[in-house]
């Protein structure tokens, strides 16, 4: 990273909190603290909740890259997600799919987070740092409990323990994170389960009595049970983060209740904030409603994959699918359709050709046109502009389809390679590459056919050239000819070499 263009474009990220963008400035630089909600692995992860892991990876990416070193924690969930997200109440959703399976929990937990692990690293999504597991850190939501009690923000009923709004609400703005009004959920309010132990509707639970028929429990100062959902990331994120870190993020959907009771029991528990910069990210919908597995809309990574869907047209890669979530800025509403999957995948196939293309060229000084050159690095300079703007990866890839027209200009002799200078061919091979590869994480994909296909196109050349050096030219120009009927464009060069291009 060019210290002088992170001088001249810092970083900046658009913070929930204030719904300002705001210059990033970390607690402990060059150290970066960052938490991710993670899955309720109780399913198979479907195109929707995979975006939070995707946008996330990229933030990771790119923070690296500009010389952070980040600490990624992203949890996974495998106890106390109830059905209803808002109310908290119904039935456990692992310890439910468990019983309609006649399995153990932590079998479905092993299935389903083995699956997400494998769709994440199809997507060529980086591990975090740290992968901690609510079941694994019991102790410490027990520990933080304790703190909120002896503070007075929680109360016990019948050896449940509940986070007291009322008490919280006198010292503390409960909202301000959502801009949800705590009188307009409470007046709206359809929870009944549990109401006659609360002293507020919206009271939500810290840790909950177990019923005799719930499987996942445990043993506590206050009767056997289970932690509560919103628990569980306030005691992963700040023992692996500390009290205060730099960035949490997650979903839309989550910044109520979530992450609005996650800033609550931090205060309750630490008299602190938890996060400096909060970063959402929108959300995938299918006809303009929300993609989850609740609402039974939603369409599996395996099978998108496999075209096995009724609203599917055909398959989609692994690279396809990242690009079409890429194309969009995070912050922006992605509404699924094929037609849009086919534009991702025509759209991915033109960069992949400039970055196979970039790498046949084979530049020579020459004269310099200073307007090209000096064309060709701001493009390259842009670059950091849109991706240090709030991760704008949908301007990051409009200019790389510039740089990208550059490239083929250049290849198919419209532009004039000698016409830059070396240093400016080098950035363009080194952004170009930098940012489709390791910012963007976008891979090639070579299948064992296109593996046959380019080995029969090496032979035909190798043919060809033979006849060449016969002065064979009619088998030459056949050759030529069929190759290009074919979509394959043949470009031979001074040095006596010969390259080609896909053209369609």
């Amino acid at each position: 990273m060019d210290q002088a263009l992170y001088i001249k474009y810092p970083l900046s990220v658009v913070n929930s909190l204030t719904r300002k963008k705001e210059l990033f400035k970390p607690i402990n630089p060059p150290l970066v603290g960052m938490y991710l909600c993670g899955p309720t692995v109780y399913s198979d992860p479907h195109l929707g909740n995979i975006r939070s892991a995707v946008n996330f990876d990229i933030i990771f990416r790119y923070m690296s890259h500009l010389g952070y070193k980040v600490r990624y924690v992203r949890n996974i969930t495998d106890v106390g997600h109830l059905e209803d997200d808002v109310e908290g109440t119904g039935e456990d959703k692992i310890s439910k799919k468990a019983r309609l399976e006649k399995v153990e929990p932590m079998e479905i937990v092993q299935l389903y987070t083995y699956r997400y692990h494998d769709a994440l690293s199809s997507l060529n999504v980086l591990p975090p740092s740290i992968e901690p597991s609510a079941t694994g850190h019991i102790v410490e939501q027990i520990e933080i409990i304790q703190s909120i009690l002896e503070h007075g923000y929680a109360y016990e009923e019948n050896g449940s323990i509940y986070f007291d709004l009322g008490k919280y609400t006198q010292e503390q703005e409960y909202g301000k994170l959502s801009g949800k009004v705590l009188e307009d959920l409470q007046s709206g309010s359809r929870q009944t389960e549990g109401l006659d132990e609360k002293r507020n509707p919206h009271d939500f639970a810290l840790w909950k009595k177990a019923n005799p028929e719930h499987i996942m429990r445990w043993n506590s100062p206050w009767g056997e049970g289970f932690p509560g959902w919103h628990l569980e990331c306030t005691a992963m994120s700040t023992k692996y983060l500390g009290e205060t870190f730099d960035i949490h993020g997650g979903g839309l959907d989550l910044q109520f209740p979530h992450h609005e009771a996650e800033v609550a029991q931090c205060y309750g528990a630490f008299h602190s904030h938890p996060a400096n910069y909060w970063i959402h990210h929108n959300l995938i919908t299918i006809d303009g409603q929300k993609m989850s597995k609740s609402k039974g809309n939603f369409i599996t990574l395996e099978q998108l994959f496999t075209g096995g869907h009724s609203l599917l047209a055909q398959a989609y890669s692994p690279t396809t699918i990242r690009f079409f979530i890429l194309q969009a800025h995070y912050r922006s509403p992605i509404d699924f359709s094929n037609d849009a999957l086919q534009a991702a995948e025509k759209g991915l196939t033109r960069l992949l050709n400039a970055q196979e293309t970039l790498g046949k060229l084979n530049h020579q000084p020459g004269s310099v046109d200073e307007k090209l050159d000096k064309e060709i690095n701001q493009l390259c300079e842009q670059c950091y502009q849109e991706m240090s703007d709030d991760f704008n990866t949908a301007k990051l890839i409009a200019v790389l389809f510039d740089l990208g027209s550059k490239i083929n200009g250049f290849y198919h002799q419209q532009l004039d390679l000698t016409t830059i200078s070396a240093e400016t061919f080098q950035r363009l091979k080194q952004t170009f590459q930098t940012f489709i590869s390791e910012i963007l994480g976008i891979q090639a994909e070579v299948s064992d056919d296109t593996q046959q296909k380019e080995g029969l196109i090496e032979l035909l050349i190798s043919i060809r050239n033979q006849a060449r050096a016969n002065k064979d030219f009619a088998t030459s120009d056949q050759i030529r000819d069929q190759l290009k009927e074919l979509g394959v464009q043949l470009k031979d060069e001074k040095s006596g070499n010969t390259t080609y291009s896909l053209t369609n």
